[in-house]
């Protein structure tokens, strides 16, 4: 069987792991995006399936004016006494750092628990033998908190500032493994930049010695395919192995390379030399573990929309109010429901999965007869591209910044039909400026043939273009009035 990194494909971003018994559960950030902190089951450390969002009801997660890129940052999931621990930021006005707790890591979760006094995000929990809790937030600081209530004991103590030099201290993670205590910190920026790094102490509060290797991970200046290497967190297998799963991206086409599916979830085998942790090969392909591999059954990318909840898969920007986005109101069909805003939104009328595959082909079958929408690549919403049909058109938009243009426009007749787009990644540079991959949107014909209306160029939608900390989704939205989608199908041809 081959095995391939990323192990979580597609914006999988700032990975925290942690096993019980012989299973594995990890979480991501999801910024913008409703529901919030997509929850992953696995029995390898491979194989990955999402079995749902741990912030899922409006209660707990409100998004109302944050930003792209804002939202929720970095959670820690840990296991102890019992429970399931979640701790995450939410960055926006009137955020901050919330704690949830559940029995099954398929939820429910608990209402959140805030932590008004604790001051930055990437925040972490470790439990001592005694059984303080302490919260380690980007910085690197520290508090000793009570987990069940919020409060905090003290102020925040400095623990370790990084490498001497190196920007950005962040997503610490404290261990106890042996005769040590370890702060495993990300620094460098999450750019090209980006390294892990290690110290440990006696205790948990330090003093902090840094390891003689640090970086004990980083591809900065290197022409490896997988860059942005950090953020990363350990794990050990029942059979005593420790690895490390961390974020990177995949850079396309020519200089300075472009990543448009976001920051993915990768997986790397550690071992130990001397009490430090030695981190192996990164590499796309990964080796065989030293136990049973455990496949899921694959994801179905055809969703016919026959049961009335939602995939987990599926996200929306900030929220989803089911008035904008119900498969009840004509069953077996989902149907989004307009605001009356402007597209350039995509916002709460935009239901989407994210690209997980560096080609990739989408199908979905529409009736806009009673209003106008399509399908949607969204990076932000400064950046999207869409094919849209409605008042007897269909149309390919494209919206680059402060750019909004129509891109192909042709009449159609009345009534239901299927929209396609095709994303291509680049497999030979024409030059140095060569984007990672083009976009194509078309009308798929009764005989199955797709007719392009419009081909677009994929850096645009892009970190290196947009900016921010997201990559694309995919997905469905109604621009005016209702629009019904009777079926979605997402094919990706290879990693």
């Amino acid at each position: 069987m081959s095995l391939t990194n990323p192990v979580i494909p597609g914006m999988h971003p700032d990975p925290s792991v942690c096993r019980v018994g012989e299973d594995y559960y990890l979480v991501c950030s999801s910024f913008e995006y409703f529901p919030g902190v997509p929850v992953f089951h696995s029995r390898d450390l491979v194989h990955w399936r999402q079995i749902g969002n741990a912030l899922d009801r409006p209660g707990q997660l409100a998004l109302a004016g944050a930003w792209s890129s804002g939202g929720i940052y970095a959670p820690t999931l840990r296991h102890h006494d019992g429970r399931f621990w979640l701790i995450v930021t939410n960055v926006r006005e009137g955020g901050g750092n919330l704690l949830c707790t559940a029995t099954d890591p398929a939820g429910p979760w608990s209402d959140p628990v805030w932590l008004p006094e604790v001051a930055g995000i990437d925040p972490d929990l470790a439990w001592d033998a005694d059984g303080n809790c302490w919260c380690t937030v980007a910085g690197v600081s520290q508090y000793r908190i009570d987990p069940h209530t919020g409060q905090t004991f003290g102020p925040a103590r400095k623990l370790w500032s990084g490498t001497p030099g190196a920007k950005a201290p962040e997503a610490p993670h404290l261990y106890r493994i042996g005769d040590y205590w370890y702060l495993l910190i990300a620094e460098g920026g999450t750019e090209r930049g980006h390294g892990v790094s290690i110290a440990r102490s006696a205790s948990p509060n330090g003093p902090f010695e840094p390891c003689p290797a640090n970086p004990i991970l980083t591809h900065r200046g290197t022409d490896e395919p997988i860059q942005n290497t950090g953020h990363a967190d350990l794990v050990q297998g029942p059979d005593g192995s420790w690895w490390m799963v961390l974020l990177g991206v995949r850079p396309g086409g020519g200089t300075p390379g472009w990543h448009v599916l976001g920051r993915e979830t990768f997986l790397a085998p550690v071992t130990w030399t001397e009490d430090w942790p030695v981190v192996g090969d990164l590499a796309p392909a990964l080796p065989t573990p030293p136990w049973p591999l455990h496949p899921f059954p694959a994801e179905p990318g055809l969703d016919e929309f026959d049961s009335g909840e939602l995939r987990p898969h599926w996200v929306s920007p900030r929220e989803r109010p089911e008035k904008h986005c119900t498969t009840t109101e004509r069953p077996g069909w989902l149907t989004l429901r307009a605001r009356g805003e402007s597209l350039d939104a995509l916002d709460v009328v935009f239901l989407g999965r994210r690209q997980q595959h560096l080609s990739c082909r989408v199908r979905a079958l529409l009736d806009p007869a009673e209003g106008s929408g399509g399908l949607a690549v969204r990076f932000d919403e400064r950046h999207h591209y869409e094919i849209e049909a409605g008042a007897g058109e269909v149309r390919v938009l494209a919206r680059i910044g402060q750019l909004r243009t129509v891109v192909a426009s042709r009449p159609v007749p009345a009534g239901p039909l299927v929209l396609g787009i095709e994303v291509d990644a680049t497999r030979e540079l024409a030059d140095a400026r060569s984007g990672p991959d083009v976009l194509s949107f078309g009308l798929v014909r009764p005989d199955g043939g797709f007719t392009v209306l419009g081909t677009l160029d994929g850096r645009y939608l892009s970190t290196e273009v947009a900016g921010g900390f997201t990559g694309r989704v995919i997905g469905m939205y109604a621009s005016a009035g209702s629009v019904h989608f009777d079926w979605f199908d997402y094919a990706g041809d290879h990693l």
